[in-house]
This record gives C-alpha cells, structure tokens and sequence, in this order.
C-alpha cells in the first residue's frame, strides 16, 4: 500500500473509527432524554438523571464536528490529490488557492457557529458553512455520482453534515421554546439524518470496493477497453473513482 492509498483510507477510518460510534452514544442519550422527559410529564420520579440531556448536546456537538469533518476530509483528497498530480496550482491557480480559501472559510464559520450566541450569527455561520461544503464539493475532482444521485454517497454525506450544521445551530431555539416545535422538528431532522448515516454506511462500503490500489490502477485502465468505458455506466463510474 502506496502513502497515497493510506490518505484515501483516512477518511472512511476516522468514519468507522469516531462517527459511527457517537452516532450510537448519542442515540442512547436523545432516547434517554426522552423517557425522562416523558417519566417527568407523567409525574412519575425517574430513576434517569438529569445529566443526560447536557451529555446528549455535548456529544451531539462532538457529532457534528466529526460528521462535517469527514465530509471536508473526503473533499480535500480527492481535490488536493488531482491538483497536485495535475499541477492545477500553476494551470488554474485563481481556482485553486479559492478552494483553498474557501476551505479554511468553511472550517472558520463552523468554529465560529459553536462561539455564536447571537442567533442571527448562529444562522449565518450556519448557511456559510453549509454553503462552503456545497461550494467545495462542486469542484470537478469530486466524484459525485450524479447519474445514481439517490444512492450516491456524497450526496448523502453532504446532507448529513447539513443537517448536524442544522442541529448545532437551533441548540438554543430548543430549550426557549415552550411549545416544543423546534424539538419535534430537531427529532425528525435527525431521524432522517440516522437514515442517512445508514446509507453512508452501505454506499461508502460499495465505493471502496470500487477503489483499487494505486499500483492496480494502470493494469485495470488497460485491460478494460476505452470504447466500453462509455457505453458501460458501470465501468465508467469505476474508472472514474480510480483515477
């Protein structure tokens, strides 16, 4: 294994390694927060302490860090990697150091969202930082799957990471609202959210059966002819993860 197959082996590592793991901790916290809180209405004394509901934010808030670090993780190889190889710094430079930018904009505004107690700023740090990921990942070395959009893995992973930007940003809206809305619209955004993470898991293991090592790369873009590329989708899709 070549340096450049451990750098495209870092971001599903740090996925399996951190994020699915929070994801199961904070699922046991929110379903705890609940019972107490319904235990609580009922008028019954709950045996769950209070503790739980910090402990769900707080490892919430690790969540989203983690899930939107990822993503830009996932971005920045195969961005970095092909403006390298390709000398893009020298061809196209005006692009490549505004990706640049616009990479250390994005991780920025996100720090920032956590500082935010204004909630104008939370809003704003929240759609720049949602609209720097979008930015990041339209860049054409970023393999997208546009003709299988709807089991596409970066299109999952962006909306993830969207919605835990979302997440981060209404922490506040919750506890002030007495009336609930902005609970039950956090509790279906991250059900749908889980259903995402889901598909993360499958379409992420499907696309790194798709990646060969980089010494496999050659043999594979020869044996298999160029004409068949275009005429088979599937063959096309591998080849372009490959490269």
């Amino acid at each position: 294994m070549e340096l450049e197959d451990f750098f495209a082996l870092v971001h599903p590592a740090i996925a399996v390694i951190v994020v699915f793991p929070l994801i199961g901790i904070v699922i046991n916290r929110a379903w705890l927060v609940r019972q107490r809180r319904l235990q609580v209405i009922d008028g019954e004394k709950s045996k769950i302490p209070p503790i739980v509901g910090s402990e769900h934010v707080a490892i919430g808030n690790w969540l989203s860090i983690s899930v939107v670090g990822v993503a830009m993780l996932g971005m920045a190889y195969p961005i970095f990697s092909r403006f390298f190889k390709n000398d893009i710094f020298s061809k196209e430079s005006f692009r490549a150091f505004s990706v640049v930018a616009i990479f250390i904009a994005t991780t920025a505004s996100f720090t920032f969202l956590f500082k935010a107690k204004v909630k104008m700023w939370s809003n704003i740090f929240a759609v720049l930082t949602s609209v720097g990921l979008i930015v990041l990942g339209a860049q054409p070395e970023v393999f997208r799957r546009n003709n299988e959009w709807f089991f596409s893995h970066y299109y999952y992973g962006i909306a993830a990471a969207i919605l835990m930007i979302v997440s981060v940003a209404i922490t506040q809206d919750i506890y002030k609202d007495k009336q609930n809305r902005w609970r039950n619209i956090h509790i279906i955004l991250n059900c749908f959210a889980l259903l995402l993470f889901v598909g993360q898991g499958m379409t992420g293991s499907r696309d790194l059966l798709s990646i060969p090592y980089t010494w496999k790369k050659s043999i594979f873009a020869n044996v298999i002819p160029k004409q068949e590329h275009v005429q088979n989708p599937q063959h096309f899709t591998f080849l372009s993860i490959a490269r």
